[in-house]
């Protein structure tokens, strides 16, 4: 019997089903407003920036950490490691089922001033790219060429995902500012 010529399963027939596979959860996508759009867009492309060379799964924990300037995501959790091996540990991190990344920050990395300011200087850029879009589909990535095969591929799925939120919403066609002036208005929430 010959050896397997494609021992990693990352030939065209595994992308392909790769891709499909991760298009799914958009047909069950919710609609939703800027303000989560935004913040689960700027979380997902924070997570699918950091170094990873594993194929993630839906509704699985996995862990963050820093080590040497560069952010590390891994599925061994921080008590199995030691700061040595990964680094800093920085937070819990998961996917869900449409494709869109949480970070729960630990404690620790809550409170470093310098972690803390660099993430501002990022939500800063982000939003300065959001209000340099025409719109906010045209804000969702695109093919990502610099990133490694599993960033990419997620990063298509979660565009392909949020496209289908903001479709519901009906905010897709709007700009950045025109589609946060459609969020209900809070100032007179506290006022009673």
């Amino acid at each position: 019997m010959p050896e397997n010529p494609n021992p990693q399963g990352k030939g065209l027939r595994p992308v392909l089903a790769f891709l499909e596979e991760s298009r799914a959860p958009a047909l069950m996508a919710q609609p939703k407003q800027i303000k989560q759009i935004s913040l689960e867009l700027f979380t997902s492309l924070f997570v699918l920036e950091s170094d990873f060379k594993f194929k993630p799964v839906r509704g699985n924990t996995y862990w963050l950490y820093q080590k040497n300037g560069r952010f590390w995501l891994s599925p061994i959790h921080p008590d199995e490691w030691s700061e040595d091996v990964y680094g800093r540990y920085i937070g819990e991190c998961e996917l869900h089922e449409d494709m869109t990344w949480s970070l729960e920050m630990c404690e620790e990395a809550a409170a470093d001033p310098q972690l803390m300011a660099s993430l501002e200087q990022r939500w800063e850029s982000f939003e300065e790219a959001m209000e340099e879009s025409e719109t906010v589909e045209d804000a969702l990535p695109r093919y990502q060429g610099q990133m490694p095969f599993y960033q990419r591929a997620y990063a298509f799925a979660l565009a392909h995902s949020l496209r289908a939120s903001m479709q519901g919403s009906g905010i897709q066609a709007l700009s950045y500012r025109e589609a946060q002036a459609q969020l209900p208005d809070d100032s007179g929430a506290d006022a009673t």
